[in-house]
């Protein structure tokens, strides 16, 4: 079986998970954060080198006070326990998104994880806070802007490539295989500009019951289809 080298996962479902088990939605995100960390090591047992998940998207805070401030807690709870995930997979944490939204201290303990994980090479991880696409896109082309005005680099030099630098994913290989748990058959502002080339894959399973069978039958089929780049079959 072929693993993909970076797969992103949008975990969707955990409230609606818990109202059928008749629990409130923090159930369901509490045991969401949980099934994460399983699904961290899973994936680096099965050798992929690079998983992107949606956790937070900038459109959240729309939903009620009470969801945004239980997921506040679970944040800071989760931030804290991924030190010592960190530390037993070998892997890096970075957060992608705009984590000025924050409280301090949620935006200190995201500085305190990206530096004690900053070293390791086995995993990448990347975790999407008050995360959006757009908001990604037009927070880059500001700074592009900025340095096109400060002559750092010409318009002229613009490209692909270059604006990529400026993304929140800068460095990090554009996703294999992108994940949707709980039915929805659509991006919801989830790396619009990273996943121009990638394998979708939905399913109809609620992210806290999404486990490693459902994870090696989502790569399964990714095996299954032929991956062309303009005509050319991916060898």
């Amino acid at each position: 079986m072929k693993v993909p080298n970076h797969i992103a996962i949008i975990l969707d479902g955990n409230g609606r998970w818990a109202k059928a088990k008749g629990m409130p939605r923090g159930y369901g995100h509490i045991k969401g954060c949980a099934n994460l960390e399983n699904i961290c090591d899973d994936i680096k047992d099965l050798g992929v080198k690079y998983l992107t998940v949606y956790a937070f998207s900038t459109e959240n805070w729309k939903r009620s006070r009470e969801e945004v401030e239980g997921l506040m807690k679970l944040f800071r709870s989760y931030l804290k326990k991924c030190m010592k995930s960190a530390e037993k997979n070998h892997m890096r944490v970075k957060i992608i998104g705009d984590p000025s939204a924050f409280a301090p201290d949620i935006q200190e303990k995201i500085r305190e994880l990206e530096e004690f994980s900053k070293d390791y090479d086995e995993l990448y991880f990347q975790i999407a806070l008050n995360y959006g696409s757009r908001d990604e896109i037009v927070r880059g082309v500001r700074k592009l802007a900025q340095d096109v005005a400060d002559g750092k680099c010409t318009p002229s030099e613009i490209d692909e490539s270059l604006l990529e630098n400026y993304l929140d994913t800068a460095g990090v290989p554009d996703p294999d295989l992108l994940i949707r748990t709980s039915g929805e058959q659509r991006l919801s502002n989830f790396l619009m500009w990273q996943l121009a080339y990638t394998e979708f894959y939905f399913t109809d399973v609620p992210w806290p019951d999404f486990h490693k069978e459902d994870l090696i039958k989502a790569i399964e089929k990714y095996n299954s289809r032929d991956r062309r780049f303009g005509g050319v079959k991916e060898e």
